[in-house]
């Protein structure tokens, strides 16, 4: 059942998201100083393409400097990528196949807001 979902996913929006994410990733990649922000956007990036049968869950060993990094994450591009989820949510919400789609949009809005600290594995 999840590859159903994942097929159906990446046409109707895990490509999109996808494009989104490695797009914010390379500008992030630009300064060295932002590099961890890129490296987090393009596995976040390769979650929002293929996202049934995975899960995120918090590191054990991320602090203070992860929660500092979200913030300034959100500040740069986390604010429009939940935009970019929420948007796209909605309008999957819209049919009922899309429902569960549209939920899992919506389950990405708080990795998309805060990316460090998080890592990804299979459910």
């Amino acid at each position: 059942m999840n590859t159903i979902l994942n097929i159906v996913w990446l046409i109707l929006a895990g490509i999109w998201l996808w494009i989104g994410y490695v797009l914010a990733g390379i500008v992030m990649c630009v300064l060295i100083v932002t590099i961890p922000w890129g490296i987090a956007s393009f596995r976040i990036a390769n979650y929002a393409l293929w996202p049934f049968g995975r899960q995120v869950v918090s590191k054990r060993t991320s602090g203070a400097w992860s929660f500092i990094g979200n913030v300034i994450w959100v500040i740069l591009v986390g604010w429009v990528l939940a935009l970019t989820h929420l948007a796209t949510g909605v309008l999957l919400c819209i049919t009922i196949i899309g429902i569960p789609l549209g939920i899992a949009n919506f389950k990405l809005i708080p990795v998309s807001l805060a990316p460090l600290g998080k890592e990804i594995v299979d459910a």
